[in-house]
């Protein structure tokens, strides 16, 4: 296999058109530290899950038609073919998956992917933070604009439930067993609702984020307007801290779908939305297990509203510091684990 650093003088020692050598230097330049990590993949599969080999093999294997369709006899053609064909041969060498898959595809797969798309969970936890303010500042102005977002018939329940002194009383009905089901399958199907919208471009999957993140303001404005907002802060982000923090997880699942639509690169459209669509299912089956928490949270311990509130503080920050550390400083410490070994 050619040294990389060779490829460009090789590029340039060929004889041929001016534009056709510039087009072949432009394409290597381009993709040469997407090779740089392949071949990473193959000399430390042991590092590498089997996503990430299929994932790689899928890139070196589309470059590779380009290249033997527009430089048939380089040297850049050759090196990709050795590539993939050292790729193919680990892929069905370790074809045969391992239980372990299971755990690794959470502590390993997951972060990676969190790691590549940290860019679009920004832009899903600003939307999410920009149509929260959007929702507060709305229900201060207009005091009835909670009727709009939450429907007269929850307004004038929690009203009511005000009055009797028990305005969490909403968590408190029902078995508890079936609400944690209810309220997890109810949840999930959220999450998958934010990354399919996904398929519609990325501008459905941010306008879905919108409604949710609104609706979120104008329920704690409501409570604030009467004097209640500690109250139902405490009740809400028991489990509600898990339960948001996927959805704006999903909806970064969605983004990654819609804009491997909307800006496919250099890829055809319909290979880059393909792409974008499994790294999203990757993230947004990552945050089953936190739906099914926060479901289990809801259902069984946000209705003891008598609970003392270091308890309740304690599940939130817990909760807060681990989405932090697993789709944020986890994801970070495993990409640079990651290119520690690949140096090495």
């Amino acid at each position: 296999m050619p040294n990389n650093s060779a490829l460009f003088y090789t590029a340039m020692g060929r004889r041929g058109p001016l534009t056709a050598l510039m087009k072949e230097i432009t394409f290597i330049r381009n993709n040469i530290e997407k090779w740089q990590q392949a071949e990473a993949v193959v000399e430390d599969d042991f590092f590498h899950s089997p996503a990430d080999l299929a994932d790689a093999y899928e890139d070196v294997t589309a470059d590779l038609a380009f290249a033997q369709t527009h430089y048939p006899l380089s040297q850049v053609t050759l090196y990709l073919n050795n590539l993939a064909s050292a790729l193919h041969n680990e892929i069905y060498r370790n074809k045969r998956e391992k239980w372990s898959r299971l755990i690794t595809f959470w502590t390993g797969e997951v972060p990676l992917v969190m790691y590549r798309e940290r860019k679009a969970l920004l832009v899903s936890f600003l939307i999410f933070l920009i149509s929260t303010g959007i929702g507060i500042v709305s229900q201060l102005a207009d005091p009835e604009f909670c009727r709009v977002i939450l429907g007269d018939s929850y307004v004038d329940m929690t009203l009511h439930n005000i009055e009797k002194g028990t305005p969490m009383a909403v968590y408190d009905g029902g078995n508890a067993p079936m609400m944690f089901l209810e309220i997890t399958f109810n949840n999930i199907g959220v999450s998958f609702f934010t990354f399919v919208s996904g398929l519609l471009t990325s501008f459905a999957t941010g306008l879905y984020i919108f409604q949710n993140a609104v609706m979120m303001g104008c329920f704690e404005t409501f409570f604030y307007q009467h004097h209640l907002l500690g109250t139902s802060l405490l009740a809400v982000f028991l489990h509600g801290t898990l339960e948001l923090s996927s959805i704006i997880v999903a909806g970064a699942a969605g983004l990654v779908m819609g804009n491997g639509w909307l800006f496919p690169g250099t890829y055809p459209r319909l290979e880059s939305f393909k792409r974008g669509a499994k790294r999203g299912m990757k993230i947004v089956v990552g945050t089953v297990p936190l739906f099914v928490i926060a479901g289990f949270i809801e259902g069984f311990f946000t209705r003891y509203t008598q609970a003392p509130v270091a308890l309740r503080l304690g599940v939130i920050i817990c909760s807060l510091a681990f989405v932090v550390f697993y789709f944020i400083v986890y994801p970070i410490k495993l990409h640079r684990n990651a290119n520690r070994k690949t140096k090495n």
